[in-house]
Formats: structure tokens, C-alpha cells, sequence
């Protein structure tokens, strides 16, 4: 089978691979018809983080099942299935807890030794507990497959950091960050029915979008300026909920000095670079509450699935373009450019 692989900053190829198949009882094999590239991804592509070369890529995809291990009971051949980005044997304490990105068992796909999302098929461990059933009649909508997609990770990702902020009803909320986790973020505001959403960017498309998914208002400096211009839109007192969607050291100071005393940081931007900015003591003095991870996508999907399928909650424009899967290295520097916001791979073309 095909599958995009890494080997070096820069250099991602689609590549002969062997065949995806169970190797455990509780496996499944799940033939991919969508997936996406994530701005995690871009770290390996740009050598901020390390990959082995010859390493799968991609976390996020659906599809449908063509084999099952012996010990599989709730998925057959041929069920049209959403894979959360993190497989999970759903017995464990963590994900008793809710955590299915803590199991003891667990795993990423796409790391090493694991199938990767932009494949033609992916072997899928723990199936049953990690595989999620869909309407069959949704594999011929393809807008609602892209809103389903993002189940994998962005919007859940997004509706972590909305939880994990305390964003409820009445609440002011700024968003860090105009990537796909944080335009779903301000969806995810939306959703949990705060009264102002101030959405933190610099791409105008990327901002019409924000607008689109509930920001009331949106603020383009960075850094000291964007401090300033988020407290004048709260008269002078920060934010109850803020989210940051980044994982640099500048996005947390921002989030920081942005919040109000007493206000809670939903922090979901996976660290990279430089991220001193953490100061306990800002914490400490304006009993400012920080919460949020790697976001238990699998655990969100029940609870937002319904939402996508009666048209409620809508994420799929944050997937700009769609690319067949030998284009990958092409989706990749789109991507790395700011050509895209987040490319849809098709491996049927």
C-alpha cells in the first residue's frame, strides 16, 4: 500500500509500504478516505522535533473497516468508522478517569512503528473501544465528512480548551491563535455560550472564518499590543476564559497578561520552542487557574457527534483544500507557507 512517510526536514515522500493487517485480536483495519495534515505535523516537517526516517505520518482520519482481529465485536467489514488521533483500551484508569490519551495501553498514531493516517489503510489496536460507528449515508456528503474529520482532533482539541478554560454562559473568552484548533476553539465558545469571543490573529481569511464561527470581535497585533487592545475591549479587566491554541513562549505570555484575576488559561498548544513564559508566580498572585493537555478527543466525540450530524455544530471550513495522497509533500508546504489553513488528503484521488 501507499503511505506518506518522513525522512528529514523537508522531505516527505509517498512511498510501497507493507500492507496494513491486524496483529492483535482486537485490531481492525480501517481503509482511509480522508485525513489531514495537522500543524503538529509541520514540527517534523520543519526539523523542530525528531522522527525517524522512514516514519509514518498523520493522526487524524475515518474510513472504512475491510478486516477485523478474532476478538472485535462491535465493528464488521465494511462499517464507516472516525478514528480519534490516540487509540485507547478504554479499561484502564485513565480512561476510566476520561483521559484515553493517558491509557496505559495507548498510543499516537503515526509514531514510530504505528500506521500512520495518511495511508491507504491503517491498522487501528483496540478497535472496538477506539473506533467510532457512523451513519453509513454519511461516506456520499463530503462536507459532512470533512465536519467529522475534525472530530479526530482539532474541534475536540478546540472543545478542550473551551472546557478546560471554564467557558460557560456569560463568560469573556480570547482565543490565541487562528490555526484550525483555534478557530474550533471559538466555535467550542460558541457552543458553551459565552457572551464575548475575541479571537487573536493575523491572517484575514483565517479571521473571516473566527467571524463566522462566533468571535465577536478579533484583535490582528501581537505580543504587548494585542494585550492592550484585548483589555480595552474589556474595560481594562482581561478575559474570565483564555485560550491558547499555540505552545510558544510568546502565545503563553499573552495569555497570561490577558486573563483577569480569578480567570481560568485553557492550554492546548502543545509546547514547542521556547516556553519559559510560564510564570507561577502571575499564577499565584492573580489566582489565575491553568488546565488542559493533550486533548481526550475520544471522549469528546460522543458528545459532539450528534452535534455535526443534525447540522449544529459545523467545523469543516477549516479544511480550505482537499489533495489526493501522492500530493502530500505538496499539502505539507502549503501548509508550512500559509497557503492553507488545513489540507484535506484523499488516497482515492
Amino acid at each position: 500500500m501507499r503511505a506518506a512517510t518522513i525522512h528529514g526536514p523537508y522531505d516527505i515522500r509517498v512511498e510501497d509500504v507493507p500492507d496494513a493487517h491486524p496483529t492483535e485480536p482486537g485490531d481492525a483495519v480501517v481503509q482511509v478516505l480522508r485525513s489531514c495534515v495537522c500543524g503538529t505535523d509541520l514540527w517534523a516537517y520543519r526539523g523542530d522535533s525528531q522522527r525517524r526516517p522512514g516514519q509514518r505520518l498523520g493522526h487524524e482520519f475515518l474510513g472504512t473497516v475491510t478486516d477485523t482481529g478474532p476478538d472485535v465485536t462491535t465493528l464488521r467489514p465494511g462499517d464507516l468508522v472516525l478514528a480519534p488521533f490516540a487509540w485507547s483500551d478504554g479499561s484502564c484508569a485513565p480512561c476510566v478517569d476520561g483521559l484515553p490519551t493517558s491509557c496505559v495501553n495507548g498510543g499516537l498514531f503515526g509514531a514510530v512503528g504505528a500506521d500512520g493516517g495518511q495511508g491507504e489503510a491503517v491498522r487501528v489496536p483496540y478497535a472496538d473501544t477506539t473506533l467510532v460507528r457512523l451513519p453509513a449515508d454519511a461516506a456520499s456528503d463530503g462536507r459532512l465528512l470533512n465536519a467529522i474529520l475534525a472530530l479526530s482532533d482539532v474541534m475536540g482539541t478546540g472543545y478542550h480548551a473551551a472546557v478546560s478554560a471554564d467557558v460557560h454562559p456569560g463568560t469573556s473568552v480570547a482565543v490565541i491563535g487562528d490555526g484550525a484548533v483555534g478557530l474550533c476553539a471559538v466555535l467550542a465558545a460558541r457552543l458553551l455560550g459565552a457572551e464575548q469571543i475575541i479571537a487573536l490573529g493575523c491572517h484575514p481569511a483565517r479571521l473571516d472564518i473566527a467571524r463566522a464561527f462566533g468571535a465577536t470581535d478579533v484583535v490582528t497585533p501581537r505580543g504587548e499590543a494585542a494585550v492592550t487592545a484585548l483589555r480595552e475591549l474589556t474595560d481594562g479587566h482581561g478575559t474570565h476564559a483564555t485560550i491558547e491554541a499555540v505552545g510558544t513562549r510568546e502565545s503563553m505570555q499573552t495569555a497570561l497578561r490577558a486573563t483577569r484575576p480569578g480567570g481560568t488559561i485553557g492550554w492546548v498548544g502543545a509546547p514547542h520552542g521556547n516556553t519559559e513564559a510560564l510564570d507561577p508566580m502571575t499564577l499565584f498572585m492573580h489566582n489565575i487557574t491553568l488546565r488542559g493537555g493533550l486533548a481526550p478527543t475520544r471522549r469528546y466525540i460522543d458528545e459532539l457527534l450528534p452535534r455535526v450530524l443534525d447540522g449544529t455544530l459545523d467545523p469543516s471550513p477549516v479544511f480550505d483544500t482537499s489533495m489526493p495522497l501522492e500530493s502530500t509533500p505538496a499539502a505539507y508546504h502549503a501548509m508550512d507557507t500559509r497557503a492553507a489553513l488545513k489540507p484535506v488528503i484523499t488516497p482515492g484521488g
